[in-house]
């Protein structure tokens, strides 16, 4: 079977760029933002209906950047899983992606403290993309606070008891 190589490898290979030259785009983000863009950990979505389950929601509107992130909690309080969907650049791609590797293992409580300086700090993030970072921890809490909400007794349960 037939097999295309990466861009990656097609860089390497090319005659035209030294082997260590990018290109234009790449040559603008951290390789660990290109990683985690090119590789993205954890994509994917969780039923949202779920109890255990935490979705936060976020945007910015002044790039068009929107945020999924979702959490499973144990019945310990410990974050199982973790899934992201973003639209958005490169940068808000692999805030996602370090954000949901960083919340799995972790408390609830444990994973209120992850900020964004730690993931802008962690992925080199430049300062005009700062804001990716910033909505990276937005979801985090919103996700947070959303299983925090699921877990609240209904009005209609507490009178029934």
């Amino acid at each position: 079977m037939y097999r295309s190589p990466s861009s990656a490898s097609l860089m390497r290979q090319s005659p035209r760029l030294p082997a260590r030259e990018l290109s234009a785009p790449a040559r603008l983000y951290h390789k660990k933002v290109v990683d985690h863009y090119e590789n993205p950990r954890n994509v994917g979505s969780l039923d949202k209906t779920a109890k255990n389950v935490g979705t936060g929601l976020v945007g910015a509107p002044a790039c068009g950047d929107v945020m999924k992130l979702q959490i499973q909690v144990d019945e310990k309080g410990k974050i199982v899983d973790a899934r992201f969907k973003t639209f958005g650049c490169g940068s808000a791609i692999a805030s996602s992606s370090l954000a949901t590797e960083w919340v799995k293992g972790k408390t609830v409580e444990e994973a209120l403290t992850i900020k964004n300086t730690d993931i802008a700090k962690e992925l080199c993030l430049p300062p005009v993309k700062l804001h990716c970072s910033m909505l990276a921890e937005d979801a985090i809490k919103a996700a947070l606070a959303d299983f925090k909400l699921k877990q609240e007794p209904k009005k209609g349960d507490a009178e029934k008891k």
